[in-house]
């Protein structure tokens, strides 16, 4: 007996193949939940900075009085480095107090950063802002009215920086939108 030796057949029609689409894993349960919480933190954080714009601003009597606004008259910075700064920045922090070109910057500022974080947009700026204005206001107070060193200014800065690496402007806010326009896209630390 002999044994037959089959050759393999060989398809001489060309196929088509088709590229495999690359489909994005699976959000899991945690990592949505930590997209929401950080975007509900951003919130808040630019609720906080917006707040503070509007009482100095317009005086809404929460802790500035309407005699007091700026829009008024008042100077946002007068009171609080005027009178509140203890320790050894004190002399630099009062000698700022009432200047017109502080009140400027503070006020833009305030306004420009709970902007930014409101809406999710430019969150690198707004974080490093906002991070260097509550360092700053830290600063100002030292030490600390509860603790030897650290407050919740320190603590803000640091969630301002999780916000901006993490991109948190993605959920509820406008950064997916921001990051295509094509001046975010050539200036990358504009997201």
């Amino acid at each position: 007996m002999t044994a037959i030796a089959e050759r393999p057949t060989i398809n001489r029609t060309p196929t088509r193949t088709a590229r495999p689409q690359a489909t994005p894993p699976a959000e899991t349960t945690r990592a949505k939940a930590t997209r929401y919480v950080l975007a509900g933190l951003r919130l808040a954080l630019g609720w906080t900075f917006l707040w503070a714009f509007l009482d100095k601003m317009f005086g809404l009597g929460h802790e500035t009085a309407s005699a007091k606004a700026w829009i008024n008259g008042g100077s946002p910075t007068e009171g609080f480095l005027g009178h509140a700064v203890s320790g050894p920045f004190a002399d630099v922090y009062r000698s700022l107090a009432g200047a017109a070109w502080a009140d400027w910057l503070f006020m833009t500022g305030l306004a420009a950063i709970g902007t930014a974080l409101v809406l999710g947009v430019g969150l690198r700026i707004a974080a490093g802002a906002g991070a260097l204005l509550l360092v700053m206001m830290w600063t100002a107070v030292l030490p600390p009215e509860n603790n030897p060193f650290m407050d919740d200014h320190l603590i803000y800065a640091g969630v301002l920086a999780v916000l901006a690496l993490t991109a948190a402007g993605d959920t509820l806010g406008l950064g997916r939108f921001w990051a295509r326009l094509g001046l975010v896209r050539r200036l990358p630390f504009l997201r």
